[in-house]
C-alpha cells in the first residue's frame, strides 16, 4: 500500500483504468481523493471502488502528496489554472496528456516544477501496462522512487525522454485500439465455428503474443516472418489498412505533439 496521498483530478476512464490496476494487484493507495465536475462518475466510481473519497472540488484533489491530472489536453490549461495555488510545495504532479510539456505545466502552474509526465496504457488494468514516464529536473530521486513505486504495479513504466512521448501515445496508449475490434471479430467467428470460451481464450492469447514475439524476435525479416503462413485470407485488404496506418498515425501524432 503507497502511504502517500494521492488526488486525481478527473475521474474518467484513466482514473478508473489505473484505479482497478491497483485494486486487482491489491496495492491500492490508503489515500486516495478523486475530483470530477461530473456527479455521476464520482458516483460510479464510489460504487466501484469504495475506499475512494471523492469531491467536486479540484483544488481538494489538488492538496494532495500526488496529483494526477486526468484530464484531457483541451481543459488542461483551465484545469491548471484552478488548482495551481492549492499544490503542496512538495507535491509532485503528473500529468497524463499528451500535448503539454513539462516547461508549458509549469508555466499554466505558476511556476510550479515538481511534474512528471506519463503515458498511461489501459492494460495496466490487468497489471500488462507500459506507461512510459518522463521527470523533470525538480524531481529528486526519491520523488522519482516515490512515483516508480506507485506505477510498477500496473506493469512496466520505463524512464523516456520527454520528446518522444508523443510517439508513445500514439504507439502504446492508442495501440489497443488498432487491434482489439479485429480480436474481438476473430473471437467471435470461432465462436460460431464451434469452439468454447475456454478454447478460444489461451488460443487466441498465444497466437497474439507468438505472432508479435516471432515479428520482433526471430531475427527473420518482416518479408520473412509474414511469408511463413501461405494461406492469407486477408492479403486483399492489407495494402488499405496499412495505408491507413501511414497516414492517419502520423496526422494524428501531428495534433499531438507539442
Amino acid at each position: 500500500m503507497h502511504h502517500k496521498s494521492i488526488g486525481f483530478i478527473g475521474g474518467g476512464r484513466v482514473t478508473r483504468v489505473l484505479l482497478e490496476g491497483w485494486q486487482r494487484a491489491g496495492k491500492f493507495p490508503a489515500k486516495i481523493l478523486v475530483s470530477d465536475c461530473n456527479a455521476d462518475a464520482l458516483t460510479g466510481l464510489k460504487a466501484r471502488f469504495p475506499g475512494v473519497e471523492t469531491t467536486a472540488s479540484s483544488a481538494t484533489a489538488a492538496a494532495q502528496d500526488i496529483v494526477f491530472l486526468a484530464v484531457h489536453p483541451p481543459v488542461m490549461a483551465e484545469v491548471c489554472g484552478g488548482i495551481k495555488g492549492a499544490l503542496k510545495p512538495d507535491a509532485i504532479v503528473v500529468s497524463l496528456a499528451p500535448k503539454f510539456t513539462v516547461a508549458r505545466l509549469t508555466e499554466l502552474l505558476g511556476g510550479f516544477a515538481r511534474i512528471a509526465r506519463v503515458i498511461p496504457n489501459a492494460p495496466s488494468l490487468i497489471g500488462q501496462g507500459y506507461n512510459p514516464v518522463c521527470f523533470a529536473p525538480a524531481l529528486t530521486e526519491s520523488d522519482r522512487s516515490d512515483l516508480k513505486s506507485l506505477l510498477e504495479p500496473l506493469g512496466e513504466c520505463p524512464e523516456v525522454v520527454e520528446e518522444k512521448l508523443e510517439a508513445y501515445a500514439v504507439l502504446t496508449a492508442m495501440g489497443p485500439t488498432y487491434l482489439w475490434f479485429q480480436l474481438q471479430a476473430l473471437r467471435e467467428v470461432a465462436a460460431g465455428l464451434g469452439l468454447s470460451d475456454a478454447e478460444i481464450t489461451p488460443a487466441l492469447k498465444r497466437m497474439v503474443c507468438g505472432g508479435t514475439r516471432t515479428l520482433l524476435e526471430s531475427d527473420l525479416t518482416p518479408v520473412e516472418v509474414m511469408d511463413l503462413i501461405p494461406v492469407k485470407p486477408l492479403a486483399e485488404m492489407e495494402a488499405q489498412v496499412s495505408e491507413m496506418y501511414r497516414t492517419r498515425l502520423p496526422a494524428l501524432y501531428q495534433k499531438i505533439k507539442p
